[in-house]
């Protein structure tokens, strides 16, 4: 039987491993604006209610656009703040559709998120919405949102964009506050048909708080519980943050003793035969670059350490040749646990994360237990 996990990608899209991460990225994540009406505490971004005065102008990011399209990256998110807060947002999501490129929009789901809105960006060929859900009730969520009526208000846009047949993926990001609704949270996304369930580990950043992160016993339990569940599901799971479900997903895998083994996740894809297994996943700056809303080249939204700016230097080259992102492509370059780990190239663990818990980039994921070789 066929499973959301282990399916091949659609014709015509790049599978993982047809990327060499050292030339390009997968997906390249562009912050337009941080100015967004809502006020979560996790916020990684700090979101602010107006726009910055130095955020890159139309022609700016026209000339961006052209560069991500010499990169040929499968994936170009545009997102925020809230990227409906920047009037000319249709016009730079046409300019990148012109360039070839497959856009994903994620818009806040405010009075900005309307019917005709989001039919407008399925119109122009946007190829998908990300929608934010992080709770099973109004009360988790709004919670979590800051703004009351936020929960009403993501439920009513998966119900326009289900209405409009327009693909859809929530993200919900796990944290204490609702860890014990991912049941319900998931039953919820069913009624909606969504496509994928993008489920975001918090990562204490920005706004967001330690203390508001699960445990490190908490999260496998959790990656346990998404991979038997990802079996049944009516959409894909994918996880962000959180490398650590590939691995949980290949062993579950070996345990079944399929024989030969070839799993296609979001951002990650896994090998297994007779000679050998062949492994390679999407992290912060492998794979995966974030520009900034005053366009900084970093290596994710989580782990904004900008190695260059759009306005000065080569996008390419940035994510090539930095320091800082050649490093992140090092499973090698990883202290501690994370050097040890039998998991390192198609894990890592959250650099992201990591680096807010250790100081370093290179340090331990504080979500990681210690996988040694078999």
């Amino acid at each position: 039987m066929t499973r959301p996990t282990e399916t091949t990608t659609r014709p015509g899209r790049p599978e993982v491993f047809d990327v060499d991460f050292n030339e390009r990225p997968f997906t390249i994540a562009w912050e337009v604006t941080r100015a967004c009406a809502l006020a979560c505490v996790h916020c990684r971004a700090e979101a602010q209610p107006r726009r910055h005065p130095d955020e890159l102008t139309t022609d700016e990011a026209f000339t961006v656009v052209d560069r991500i399209a010499e990169l040929k990256p499968p994936v170009l998110v545009l997102t925020g703040g809230d990227p409906l807060m920047r009037p000319d947002l249709f016009e730079i999501a046409t300019r990148a559709i012109g360039r070839g490129l497959r856009v994903a929009v994620s818009p806040t789901t405010t009075a900005l998120a309307d019917r005709t809105r989001l039919q407008r960006l399925r119109d122009i060929g946007v190829s998908m919405v990300h929608v934010s859900l992080d709770g099973g009730d109004a009360a988790t969520h709004d919670g979590f949102r800051g703004v009351p009526g936020t929960y009403d208000r993501a439920v009513q846009t998966l119900a326009h964009l289900r209405d409009l047949g327009m693909p859809t993926q929530v993200g919900t990001t796990i944290a204490r506050h609702n860890l014990h609704q991912m049941e319900e949270i998931a039953t919820l996304l069913a009624e909606y048909r969504v496509r994928v369930w993008s489920v975001f580990y918090l990562v204490p950043t920005g706004r967001a708080r330690a203390d508001q992160m699960i445990t490190a016993e908490e999260a496998e339990a959790s990656w346990e519980w998404l991979a038997a569940f990802s079996e049944h599901a009516p959409f894909a799971v994918r996880t962000t943050a959180a490398p650590q479900y590939r691995r949980t997903m290949l062993r579950r895998v070996r345990e079944r003793g399929t024989g030969s083994v070839r799993l296609t996740g979001a951002g990650y894809q896994i090998a297994q035969s007779s000679e050998g297994l062949r492994t390679q996943g999407v992290n912060d700056g492998k794979g995966f670059m974030f520009i900034d809303h005053l366009g900084g080249i970093c290596p994710s939204g989580f782990l904004q350490v900008p190695a260059g700016n759009v306005r000065t230097d080569d996008l390419a080259e940035v994510y090539r040749n930095s320091t800082l992102f050649r490093t992140l492509r090092d499973p090698g370059a990883l202290t501690g646990r994370g050097g040890r780990c039998a998991y390192s190239e198609l894990c890592g663990g959250s650099r992201a994360r990591a680096l807010a818990a250790t100081g370093s980039v290179v340090g331990d994921d504080p979500l990681c237990t210690l996988h040694v070789p078999d």
